[in-house]
């Protein structure tokens, strides 16, 4: 059992939950909870660490049956959990990675993008709207979700926890050229509609059905102008009442359920 924070083990964990810039050059994300743990792909999981009072309910444990696992004492799991009250099971997952093509389906043999459905985002800063995000997307039966560097890092604890497992199954792709990207969505013929204030058509006014882009922007200050010029046309949310937008993970929403109740 391991018994101190100190232990080497410990310190990489608790390193991993609060540097960025750890995970990407280990190429390894802190996964805590028990559905996250369960959800991850087996062949990615490097290791995995439960509490030693996990050890004693025995329905949990039963579900981790063949799976190898360190146990911790309680007060050494809370310490390095980032969570305030933890489940008592967390794993170290491996980043899965993915080509812009496997986010739009292009093909060696194809030059087209298949029937692409993208979510693309600019300077997205807090980590529950991208979590949700996330978990929407793969609902609304997105292909893929690409965000610029700005983007808060799609493996922070927070958004690992908010896409409730999604971020095994979404396709996404960080980009340190945003406009570079979004050219080459528009050469494959890839339809960008940017989420903007100024928008002449409401929303559902557009044709989904064809690949599709949805540009979504910072929270606070929307899409930058340079990106924003780069879209096919803007898009609005019609408002009632004073409201001048919406929460920018509630405006996603809406948009790719748009798309994914237009192509049903």
């Amino acid at each position: 059992m391991i018994t101190s924070t100190a232990n080497r083990q410990m310190k990489r964990i608790q390193q991993l939950n609060r540097k960025a810039k750890a995970r990407y050059e280990q190429q390894v994300f802190v996964a805590e909870g028990l559905k996250m743990c369960l959800e991850a792909p087996r062949e990615r999981i490097q290791a995995m660490y439960i509490s030693e009072s996990f050890l004693s309910e025995e329905g949990k444990m039963a579900k981790l049956a063949g799976y190898s696992y360190e146990v911790v004492s309680d007060q050494v799991f809370r310490a390095v959990s980032d969570t305030e009250t933890p489940q008592g099971v967390l794993c170290l997952v491996e980043m899965p990675r993915y080509s812009l093509d496997d986010l739009t389906g292009v093909s060696d043999t194809a030059e087209d993008s298949g029937n692409a459905h993208l979510l693309i985002l600019e300077g997205i800063q807090d980590p529950g709207n991208l979590g949700t995000m996330v978990r929407t997307g793969e609902g609304a039966g997105v292909t893929g979700i690409i965000m610029d560097k700005p983007t808060v890092d799609i493996f922070h604890p927070k958004v690992i926890r908010g896409t409730m497992g999604s971020l095994y199954r979404m396709p996404f792709y960080i980009t340190s050229d945003l406009p570079d990207t979004i050219r080459q969505l528009k050469g494959q013929g890839i339809a960008l509609y940017a989420a903007h204030l100024k928008g002449a058509m409401v929303y559902d006014q557009p044709d989904y059905r064809k690949p599709t882009g949805f540009l979504v922007g910072n929270e606070g200050n929307g899409l930058s102008p340079q990106i924003a010029c780069m879209a096919d046309a803007y898009i609005k949310i019609p408002m009632e009442g004073r409201v001048e937008s919406l929460n920018a993970a509630v405006a996603a929403a809406l948009l790719m359920y748009e798309a994914n109740r237009q192509r049903r």
